[in-house]
């Protein structure tokens, strides 16, 4: 990957790509530090940190929502809202025909999102706002706003219109950079969190606590080891090959070469486990914000959450498996159709060797779709719990930077960009071979 970035800087147009999409992140990162009045940061982030889910969503936003500044909901609305258009296109046969239109059909998908982008991120600002920091006494009066309830309209205001900046950050460094920018968004964010804990752990050492050098480099050998193996795994893949018929078409022939079908062992990426952890989350936060005493509330901290202890982690740790199954199967279905890839492969003239053309392809195809989904959904579970286990010893802000989800968005980011500098430095090869 080094080498991919090395031989992209010698690209005039890539490193220019490269420097904007910079400069956007930056703005990014600038915009995390931004505070917003009428609102006490200390209480803000104490009552973000009681919270699984908004922990997470803190370490993916750059710390920026346990601290309350402008970019506080991050690029997550945005994500919920592209999620929420995916699983409507499949339902809705309206969605469905405009997802097939072309160009201008996803032009009209995107403008939806954003408009669900805008309703999510005002329903996100007035539930943390109201139901964590109102209940914390994080929202004050002040010399701008004589009632909690105008400073509250402010803060939403504020907290929405920042959701909206970051989403139209992150579509200019798609157009103009290089990648996804949501995703890059996201990548930035997890490893600014990473930097500022590590960096606390340095403070920590300087001040005199030798213990933390043997913490600090047994750390970095486990998350080496943890993303070697997630890397391996990631990139893994089936290859269906594929044999193309020849056809004569007056005085040429056309076909007759072979290609494969590449069928990806985790097809649905990091999908499965965000959702899954953010089914079993939701109703513990809806409990802490509304009813925090009450026995549903105790109950589903004792039974489903990650901080259950005794028979309570068994009953978490299986519910998550079977949540993460379920939505890997549903995303492996999503990404890859066995009906839709087989009539492409007949229309085309082609043919899987050994298997006759229509049904019995898609058969074929279905089978090995989903034993390739089962051992990626087997994967998922197991990585969903190593590196908690691996990083037990460690302290607990450690652990949250390096969580699940965390590592398999890091490593999903990273090989992205590289591919998407090996396509564009493969397209400056055509062009210049062109002329």
């Amino acid at each position: 990957m080094l080498q991919t970035i090395i031989n992209a800087f010698k690209v005039k147009e890539i490193r220019k790509k490269v420097y904007m999409m910079l400069l956007l992140l930056l703005v990014f990162r600038i915009g995390c530090f931004i505070p917003v009045p009428g609102l006490t940061r200390s209480t803000f982030e104490s009552a973000v940190s009681g919270n699984d889910f908004l922990t997470l969503m803190s370490s993916i936003t750059g710390g920026a929502l346990a601290q309350g500044t402008l970019f506080a909901l991050g690029i997550g609305p945005y994500i919920n809202a592209s999620i929420i258009m995916q699983l409507l296109s499949v339902g809705i046969p309206a969605l469905e025909r405009l997802s097939k239109q072309g160009e201008e059909g996803r032009k009209k998908i995107s403008q939806i999102t954003r408009y669900v982008t805008i309703l999510l991120a005002v329903i996100q600002s007035i539930g943390i706002i109201v139901s964590f920091a109102n209940s914390s006494g994080a929202i004050q009066t002040s010399l701008f706003f004589n009632e909690t309830w105008v400073a509250g309209v402010f803060m939403t205001l504020v907290y929405t219109a920042g959701a909206l900046i970051v989403m139209w950050l992150g579509e200019r460094i798609t157009d103009y950079g290089v990648g996804n920018g949501q995703s890059m968004i996201i990548f930035v964010g997890i490893i600014a969190t990473a930097g500022q804990m590590i960096l606390a752990k340095f403070e920590v050492l300087f001040g005199g606590d030798v213990d933390v050098v043997w913490e600090l480099l047994a750390f970095a050998l486990v998350s080496v080891v943890i993303f070697f193996a997630i890397v391996y795994v990631d990139l893994s893949e089936r290859k269906v090959p594929v044999q193309y018929a020849k056809q004569i078409k007056g005085r040429k022939m056309y076909g007759g070469q072979s290609s494969n079908i590449p069928i990806k062992i985790s097809g649905g990426g990091v999908m499965p486990l965000i959702f899954s952890f953010s089914i079993l989350s939701f109703p513990q936060m809806l409990a802490s914000m509304f009813w925090p005493d009450s026995d549903f509330a105790i109950w589903w901290t004792n039974w489903m959450s990650a901080s259950a202890t005794g028979w309570g982690s068994v009953v978490y740790s299986l519910v998550l498996c079977l949540l993460i199954f379920a939505f890997s199967f549903f995303y492996a279905q999503m990404q890859f159709n066995p009906e839709d890839v087989s009539k492409s492969i007949q229309q085309n003239g082609g043919f899987i060797q050994g298997i006759r053309p229509g049904k019995a392809t898609e058969n074929y195809l279905k089978k090995i779709s989903n034993r390739i989904t089962l051992f990626g959904a087997i994967y998922l579970s197991l990585v969903a719990f190593i590196p908690s286990l691996a990083f037990a010893w460690a302290s607990m802000d450690l652990v949250n930077v390096f969580s699940t989800t965390g590592i398999l968005i890091v490593v999903s980011c990273s090989i992205e960009f590289e591919k998407q500098l090996q396509a564009q430095m493969m397209m400056k090869n055509y062009k210049g071979f062109l002329k």
